[in-house]
């Protein structure tokens, strides 16, 4: 390869890098957002997800972590890590978080999001290159960078990073389908497969159906569409996928086992507000992101009344462009995308694809030359078209039309220059400058409209780190268990602040551990998938918290039992209505009174069971606000404090429940239980073993969900009122393993086993397998598809 070919491929990749960095960080220090200015980040399942998540990855790679790869002590009072961890966390670029101090965790997100939106475009830019001639170095990079900066990658993948890893996979994907066209590389294109899938696996598989669709595009356009090549790209993406299943597996059964979130019927976005989503600085939760480059839609509109460029690869692409939206607005088509479940949501999480293919329209017509101007022309009325259609939608603002029209012009000018000398330079600054206004204006838009309609949580401050070391100092795990506490900081808070809570927000939040708080007085956000702090003193005594924060300090408590005890024997016990009645049936003992005319005996502390109230409850000064409202929402059992007055009744916004709980009773019964308890116990990062006391009969039950995965010796775990349980014994040994990590490893090998023996036979023939097709392009070079005479390049730089 000549030196300055060479010398051009660098520049490529990294200007494309360069240019997403600084339209990404540039519009975020217009919107003032972190970690630009005042406004923070912390939305959403930012706040609620990611960053407590990778927090806790901080942990375990520090060797700092309640646990490990498989069971996680911090959250949910134990719950499975490894389908968290492949929906979450299995990205290549999330270790990079251990670079930075953990106080800092926020800067570490935001800098591994700004990095795959980085690599993103570099991959797309290869992609280009390997595709066509290498002449116009620029536009590849500046047709790479766009596609990083899509509307979806600056509105939707900022605040869910793990999704940025499809943005990654597509332009890979893509180039593992044009190695199994051309039969090279078997060995690394499933690798890529695996990788690609590893790193997150729901926006791979939208990836991976885009990738599919342009393989079979470039197929029909090269005149190689051969069955021999189908199944080879079959078998790739198979083995790649199986590479993967380790994880996979594990995650697909999490979520069988995860609590019922909402269940939605698609409802197709309106068509000029679908049209109104391709121009910059416009945004909604329901609608698709389609926003590209404004040079984009030009060139791939160009394309069509091009002479210069063969009729079969014109329309092909224009029809692609075309079938990949209009299947975003099909109802069976949006359940393919979508893994056949219509997601919880934003119902557009693919757009990503469609502007992967607008990208690559684009620069097919860039594989012949720079558009004629009556081919210009053409793409110049398709924009317009498209914004006339966009004109009645409420999501444009004066600023779309003012970037759409001020950036049609600087592209069009740029595609007019004479191609030679100083030209060249003003064309790549018109079109660079225009993708570079865009892409921050729209994400400084979509900063701002974020916070003013998701959920916003406090960042992470001096406050919040103050309280994790406080909690820290208080840590007793496991003899006791230390509670995050309230106000929550977000849904992850053990993750995010260190101790061990009931606390837990996931896609894979376990159906028993959302129904056995809510039968002891938990509360919920999310319909049941993001579970709250439960302060009460019956359960944090069930659930052994000696310390929780309450009140702007660490409170302790000695009424508390052990990880594992023992109960009598008899039948477990059968949860009703009343989490008042729930929580004495699972301690063994009657613990609460009922209120006498309205009013709690003095002495007794007042609870309050209304999960559907919204409001204010008030005792004497006492007030607490409540916010429930059944599927979405369920206030927890709360507490109005000790009764002082005799015959003071409380102030509810709404129906509800009383007890009067008296602690003389509960320090007696948990006396009781101790006595019963392990006398010692010793927790892993898979499991837990303890020693019971001498002649123990009855039930050893363990503080921790009966999620499913449990395995202990001696016996096959049974649940006791939602908790692991085992008939007691002289030592209770219980590890946990998620379900389908053996079915995973055995596919896992297998596809191995598969990738060595095409390894082993691509070795034996001595030389790579001949392609299906001859190459592309003159001998040395890759361009324009054989048979296909290649034009001469008109080169702007």
């Amino acid at each position: 390869m000549p030196k300055n070919t060479l010398s051009h491929a660098t520049r490529s990749y990294v200007l494309a890098a360069v240019l997403s960095a600084v339209a990404v960080c540039g519009g975020d220090a217009v919107a003032r957002v972190f970690p630009f200015g005042p406004r923070h980040r912390a939305v959403n399942d930012l706040a609620n997800q990611f960053v407590p998540f990778h927090a806790h990855l901080w942990d375990l790679l520090r060797g700092r972590a309640d646990g490990g790869l498989l069971l996680d002590w911090r959250a949910g009072f134990g719950t499975s890590f490894l389908p968290d961890y492949g929906t979450y966390l299995s990205s290549p670029f999330a270790p990079l978080v251990a670079l930075f101090p953990r106080g800092d965790i926020e800067y570490a997100v935001y800098a591994v999001t700004v990095l795959k939106t980085a690599v993103a475009a570099a991959a797309m830019t290869f992609l280009l290159r390997r595709l066509g001639p290498r002449g116009v170095w620029w536009w590849a990079s500046v047709l790479g960078a766009a596609y990083a900066l899509c509307g979806w990658s600056l509105a939707e993948g900022t605040y869910n990073p793990m999704w940025l890893d499809g943005l990654v996979a597509f332009p890979l994907l893509c180039l593992v389908g044009e190695w199994v066209r051309e039969g090279r590389r078997p060995v690394l294109g499933p690798l890529v497969v695996a990788v690609c899938w590893f790193a997150n696996f729901y926006t791979a598989y939208m990836a991976t159906l885009g990738a599919a669709l342009v393989l079979l595009l470039r197929l029909a356009v090269t005149d190689t569409f051969r069955l021999r090549v189908l199944a080879r790209a079959a078998l790739t993406t198979a083995t790649g996928v199986g590479l993967a299943a380790p994880v996979l597996v594990p995650v697909f059964l999490g979520s069988r086992h995860a609590y019922p979130g909402v269940v939605r019927d698609f409802a197709p976005a309106a068509g000029p507000d679908f049209l109104a989503r391709l121009l910059p600085v416009t945004y909604s939760f329901a609608t698709p992101a389609a926003f590209v480059c404004t040079a984009v839609p030009l060139l791939a509109g160009a394309l069509l009344p091009r002479r210069d460029v063969p009729g079969r690869e014109r329309w092909l692409w224009g029809g692609l462009c075309a079938a990949v939206a209009l299947s975003m607005q099909w109802g069976p088509t949006h359940l393919v995308w979508h893994v056949f479940a219509t997601p919880n949501g934003s119902p557009y999480r693919q757009t990503f694809v469609l502007s992967g293919v607008l990208v690559l329209a684009a620069w097919t017509g860039l594989a012949h030359g720079l558009p004629d101007r009556r081919s210009l022309l053409g793409g110049v009325a398709v924009v317009l078209a498209l914004t006339a259609g966009a004109l009645p939608s409420g999501l444009l603002t004066s600023w779309s039309l003012l970037l759409a029209g001020a950036g049609l012009a600087a592209v069009a000018g740029a595609l007019l220059l004479p191609r030679r000398g100083r030209y060249g330079l003003l064309a790549a600054v018109l079109v660079a400058g225009t993708l570079l206004g865009q892409a921050a204006a729209t994400t400084a838009y979509a900063d701002r409209e974020r916070l003013a309609r998701l959920d916003d949580y406090p960042p992470w401050g001096a406050g919040h780190q103050r309280r994790a070391a406080a909690l820290a100092a208080a840590d007793g795990w496991p003899a006791y268990r230390t509670d995050p506490g309230l106000p929550r900081v977000a849904g992850n808070d053990p993750l995010l602040l260190g101790g061990q809570g009931a606390a837990y927000y996931s896609s894979h939040t376990p159906a028993v551990l959302t129904e056995t708080l809510a039968a002891l007085g938990g509360g919920w956000t999310s319909r049941g998938r993001n579970l709250l702090s439960l302060d009460n003193p019956v359960t944090d005594a069930l659930f052994g918290v000696g310390a929780r924060w309450r009140d702007g300090e660490v409170a302790r408590t000695d009424a508390y039992l052990p990880l594992v005890t023992v109960r009598p024997p008899g039948p477990p016990p059968v949860y009703g209505r009343s989490p008042f009645r729930n929580q004495e049936l699972l301690l063994g003992a009657r613990v609460y009174e009922p209120p006498h005319a309205g009013a709690c005996r003095v002495g007794t502390e007042v609870f309050l069971w209304a999960p559907d109230a919204t409001g204010t409850a008030r005792l004497g000064d006492r007030a607490v606000r409540l916010l429930g409202g059944t599927p979405k929402r369920r206030a927890a059992l709360t507490s109005l404090g000790v009764q002082r007055v005799p015959g003071l009744k409380p102030d509810l916004p709404g129906p509800g429940e009383l007890g009067c709980l008296d602690h003389d009773r509960l320090r007696a019964a948990v006396t009781a239980l101790r006595a019963r308890a392990a006398t010692s116990v010793d927790v892993t990062s898979d499991g837990l073993r303890a020693t019971l006391p001498p002649g123990s009969t009855g039930t050893a039950v363990v503080a921790a969900p009966h999620i499913a995965g449990w395995h202990c010796e001696g016996a096959a775990p049974v649940p006791y009122g939602g908790l692991l349980a085992v008939p007691a014994a002289t030592t209770v040994s219980c590890t946990f393993r998620p379900p389908g990590l053996r079915a995973g490893l055995a596919a896992g090998a297998a596809a191995a086993l598969t990738l060595l023996g095409v390894a082993l036979a691509h070795v034996r023939t001595g030389r790579r397998p001949r392609p299906e097709a001859p190459a592309e392009g003159r001998p040395g070079r890759r361009g324009a598809p054989s048979g296909v005479r290649r034009p001469a390049v008109r080169r702007s730089a």
